[in-house]
């Protein structure tokens, strides 16, 4: 059976009709499966919207370093849809990362002998996972099913912010068990528990904790557990001590009745396990809840008590749905079924992070390890700002702007608390990872603060930009204040660093102007001009050179090298990450022909593997243009800074024909915690924020023929597309609430004033629209 079709039969055991699913529009556009295949890197289980628990099957554990590195790197998400067991079901998990951590409280049931390891997919029967098979699994924003096979078990889980649901019908056993490996993580590196306790508090109720080094270091998380019958039997399991804890009996393998027995209520160390088993388990599911918390066991069951005080499971199924409806609701798509699938599913997993990282009372961990009372805001984790703050961030100002303020006001409690002064660069569960680089945080809160979203700290904001930006420990940022630029010889990745200081110190020149701090502005200003100092002009590529000022004698524009002048990219594709002066750069390069010509060599050059065998993740790949990778995301609307949009036109189809689609390997690579998705909703509008912070969208070409936001300031703001079709990709004219609009940008005030833009399409190019230098998107060069 189909999954689609288990879903149907499933909406008719649980009472909602095709009414309720049209009620609830939008989402029965998701497609939560959209992403799990090829390097996608998202997973299909159960969250709402920006949620602290991510209650999700995890089809693979590669176990301490064994398994290669790309099978690590293929289940950063936990599940991938080209296996065919589920180890259980964890509650933690990033969307769509290139790292892999996380997957906490992995849970499975399980029927007749006990096994204590997962086993292999080789041999499934070895251990305690089970087969599986696409066509028993199904799935809908805030919920997910499964048939376990070898135990004819269905498993359902749903999910609140802070908790977790979970539902298991034993088909046919009479008695069941519930294994709970605390051992098991997304990728478990040696010795990566620190710490682990579980311990009965009643008949119904078990707590948990776990400390672990992975990604991030000595993260601590608290679990509170909730059956909705009692226990019948149970085993602690130590395996540190390699044996079963009991201090009241003689046989150490006894098996322990809660009414027989008097044995130990707990046990401690680096490999715990529980088993919890259940007799008549055919007469009725199963339920469980967990409650999450960074905090503390009492915090966790308080979050689990609060958010769900019932066992209901189809109320907390339908919230679930019920607050993504309220957020996907805020589009409105008119297109074909797949093009309506990838935009909602796309939005979807745009809202899962950054998520709550704060419990119902307020308390939160902080990065400095402290507990803190975050009683006026709501705490933010999961920043993956190299990747977010090109369009996630700016899409979030849009969809929910009061999160922003939250998410900003996170950032600045964030600088607060490190030792470092630092605003976020890669931060998640209270831990900062230093991966990626730039200072990307400060876009955001630039973005931010230019639309007027400002709920936050502001006095604060402008003291931790300032000292991120200026700070003598980061990533060679005295030696790029004092030579204009990162010299190679002083840091790897240099080019890379030196491209990404200078927009954020851009966008702070934005935002101080605007603030009216002209002299501050001016000096982020003329940081910003920066790039100019790593332009070749004899190769006019982006080069990286040394302290005394030589040039790097070993240069391949081609080459992605480890440890190299640039940063998961070649110079081909860094040599066009000057967003806020792309006027600047085409100058450099020759002027508009030259650039055109240049963007052209990029996407119709081929790119060999050897010349990227370092990176895994460069990938979706047009010549040497990256889709699977951020550096490249903007680059397609750079036709549009030499008078060229119609190219960026034809490019943004090519992308879109070739590269996404509405099957599981749909992404070109991984998600990035939404960036990738972001990318897809604003392209398939008909513009992309090139620069965050100088409000302005550079116009592409629409990929669906209607397209309505619903703005909080009560307005709308439509896109339609006049005669769109496969042949019809060009612009032919443009149109702003009926008047014509001769530049091929789009400003923040005209989204926010609402109103239609509409698009009328041709399949031949005008190549007069949008040419003047007048109707170009604004460059730092051009108006400073």
């Amino acid at each position: 059976m189909h999954r689609s079709i288990w879903a149907a039969a499933i909406v008719s055991l649980t009472g909602l009709s095709t009414v309720s699913e049209a009620r609830e529009s939008n989402t029965q556009w998701v497609d939560t499966f959209i992403g799990t295949g090829g390097d996608g890197h998202t997973f299909p289980g159960a969250v709402v919207p920006f949620g602290m628990v991510q209650l999700s099957p995890d089809t693979d554990n590669p176990m301490r370093g064994v398994s290669p590195q790309p099978e690590i790197y293929k289940r950063c998400a936990g599940y991938h849809y080209d296996d065919t067991t589920i180890v259980g079901f964890s509650h933690t998990h990033f969307s769509g990362t290139g790292h892999s951590d996380l997957g906490d409280l992995l849970v499975m049931p399980i029927t007749g002998e006990v096994k204590l390891d997962a086993g292999t997919a080789e041999d499934p029967d070895s251990g305690y996972r089970s087969r599986f098979s696409h066509d028993k699994e199904w799935a809908q924003p805030g919920y997910y099913g499964v048939e376990l096979l070898d135990y004819d078990v269905t498993a359902e889980l749903t999910t609140t912010t802070r908790a977790g649901m979970h539902k298991y019908t034993f088909n046919s056993a009479k008695d069941g068990h519930i294994l709970f490996d605390l051992t098991s993580a997304i990728y478990n590196f040696e010795n990566k528990v620190i710490w682990s306790d579980i311990r009965k508090v009643d008949d119904r109720t078990l707590v948990a904790y776990r400390a672990t080094n992975g990604w991030a270091r000595n993260r601590q998380m608290y679990f509170a557990i909730q059956f909705s019958q009692p226990i019948d039997d149970y085993q602690f399991i130590n395996l540190d001590n390699m044996r079963y804890r009991c201090m009241n009996c003689l046989d150490s393998k006894q098996k322990h009745s809660t009414i027989e027995n008097k044995a130990v209520k707990m046990t401690a160390g680096k490999a715990v396990k529980f088993v919890a088993s259940f007799n008549n388990v055919d007469q009725k599911p199963v339920y469980m809840k967990v409650g999450l918390s960074a905090v503390s066991r009492s915090n966790a069951l308080e979050n689990l008590q609060t958010e769900i005080p019932h066992w209901d499971f189809e109320k907390v199924r339908a919230q679930a749905k019920q607050d993504w409806a309220k957020y996907l609701d805020k589009v409105d798509v008119e297109g074909t079924r797949s093009e309506k699938r990838q935009f909602y599913t796309a939005l979807y997993h745009a809202l899962q992070a950054p998520s709550i990282y704060q419990d119902v009372n307020g308390q939160y961990r902080g990065v400095d390890g402290e507990i803190h009372d975050g009683k006026g805001f709501e705490h933010y984790t999961l920043f993956s700002l190299w990747d977010t703050y090109r369009a996630l961030h700016p899409l979030l100002t849009y969809i929910d702007p009061d999160r922003v303020s939250g998410m900003i006001q996170s950032m600045l409690v964030h600088y607060q608390q490190s030792y470092e002064k630092m605003l976020p660069i890669w931060s998640f569960h209270a831990h900062e990872t230093w991966t990626m680089i730039g200072y990307h945080a400060v876009s955001v809160i630039a973005d931010a603060y230019l639309k007027g979203i400002r709920d936050y700290d502001i006095d604060l904001a402008v003291e931790a930009i300032q000292s991120t930006a200026n700070n003598p420990v980061y990533d060679a940022i005295p030696e790029y204040k004092k030579y204009g630029y990162v010299p190679m010889d002083v840091l790897p990745e240099s080019v890379s660093i030196t491209l990404e200081y200078a927009y954020n110190d851009y966008a702070i020149a934005r935002m101080f102007e605007a603030m009216g701090k002209n002299k501050l502005a001016q000096q982020y200003y003329a940081r910003a001009m920066s790039y100019k100092n790593v332009f070749d002009p004899e190769t006019r590529f982006m080069r990286g050179r040394d302290s005394k000022g030589n040039w790097n004698k070993d240069f391949n524009a081609y080459e992605a090298k480890y440890m190299g002048p640039f940063t998961e990219g070649n110079s081909m594709q860094y040599s066009f990450y000057v967003p806020q002066d792309v006027a600047g750069l085409i100058d450099l390069m020759g002027g508009d022909d030259a650039f055109e010509k240049r963007l052209d060599d990029l996407f119709d050059t081929p790119l060999s593997a050897d010349m990227i065998k370092e990176h895994e993740d460069i990938a979706g790949l047009i010549g040497n243009y990256a889709h699977g990778n951020e550096p490249s995301h903007h680059i397609a609307y750079l036709y549009n800074y030499a008078g060229k949009p119609w190219r960026t036109q034809e490019r943004i189809r090519q992308i879109m024909d070739t590269l996404s689609s509405d099957k599981p390997d749909g992404l070109a690579g991984n998600d990035d915690v939404g960036q990738m998705s972001a990318w897809y909703i604003f392209s398939a509008m008909g513009f992309y924020p090139v620069s965050p912070g100088d409000l302005s969208y550079a116009i592409g070409a629409p990929q669906t023929p209607k397209v309505t936001l619903k703005l909080v300031n009560g307005k709308t703001f439509t896109t339609t597309a006049k005669g769109l079709s496969k042949t019809h990709k060009y612009i032919q004219s443009v149109s702003l609430n009926g008047k014509p609009l001769n530049r091929n940008y789009l400003t923040h005030a005209d989204i926010m004033a609402g109103g239609e833009l509409k698009y009328v399409m041709s399949d031949k190019p005008n190549k007069a629209w949008g040419r003047d230098n007048s109707a170009r998107p604004p460059s730092l060069s051009e108006y400073k």
